[in-house]
């Protein structure tokens, strides 16, 4: 199976970032892609951090929802929606949600972000949970017999989140890292989940110098279950492509039998 991580530089103009994500994504089943992924927030960045909650949409219902079951579906592709804000129960908190969409334009999984991002280095302030409400659940999807694992951007810090998806193999990781951190630790941490839970990682990022003053660290990348780096895009617009090989992931698994070696957990 072919693969897709689409690298964006999303701004505040939503409808500007939906057609950028449709225009990637179509680059992406020309290429012959099965299973393409959009980055976190691909639908927004905003100026403030609270802009999320005016655009925030019902689940199941929603122009931005519309435009993933409609691409889904006319290309043919199962979709990984990066995030988009959807409306929780408490009036000034939103999920970050992922959702998926079947080649049919069926929404197969929702994942809400577990792990709200905070930084402070006297330079740079984050606090995602300002305006997001956590979710709590691991989920998990089978794409026409692959079997995938969701996760966020900060997930990728809490290595007990993906090994409730062991076995999995492939892990998403949509993504919006700040310059400063993705520069110290993208690469190493994505890696790190490939090679201790031997599986394919595609991890879709923001990528460049956004409207709102943020620069984000793009390097969006698909890596194998040995740890190495099919393919990477270091900044700006594009899709990086890569093969997803049942043999290359049985052979891993096979030759150094690490998960069934596990003692804790």
């Amino acid at each position: 199976m072919k693969i897709a991580a689409c690298q964006m530089v999303s701004g505040p103009d939503v409808a500007a970032n939906l057609a950028t994500a449709r225009r990637l994504l179509e680059d992406a089943a020309r290429q012959g892609a099965r299973l393409a992924a959009l980055p976190e927030y691909f639908c927004l960045m905003g100026m403030h951090d609270s802009d999320k909650l005016a655009l925030a949409e019902d689940d199941g219902a929603g122009p931005i929802q519309a435009m993933l079951a409609t691409a889904a579906r006319e290309l043919g592709l199962w979709l990984i929606g990066g995030t988009l804000p959807i409306r929780s129960t408490t009036a000034d908190r939103v999920r970050n949600s992922t959702l998926v969409f079947s080649p049919t334009g069926e929404r197969v999984a929702r994942y809400d972000k577990i792990h709200l991002f905070a930084f402070d280095n006297g330079r740079e302030s984050y606090d995602e949970g300002r305006v997001l409400e956590a979710g709590s659940e691991p989920t998990r999807f089978d794409a026409g017999g692959v079997n995938v694992g969701l996760s966020v951007c900060y997930d990728l810090r809490f290595p007990e989140l993906y090994r409730r998806y062991a076995g999995c193999d492939l892990l998403a990781v949509p993504a919006a890292f700040t310059y400063t951190t993705g520069q110290a630790h993208w690469e190493l941490l994505l890696r790190a989940r490939a090679v201790e839970n031997q599986c394919y990682v595609i991890a879709p990022a923001q990528g460049g110098q956004h409207a709102n003053g943020r620069r984000t660290w793009g390097h969006s990348m698909v890596i194998d279950p040995w740890g190495q780096v099919l393919a990477v895009q270091a900044e700006g617009e594009g899709v990086v492509m890569a093969e997803l090989d049942p043999a290359r992931l049985a052979q891993v698994r096979q030759q150094l039998p690490a998960l069934g070696h596990r003692r804790l957990g």
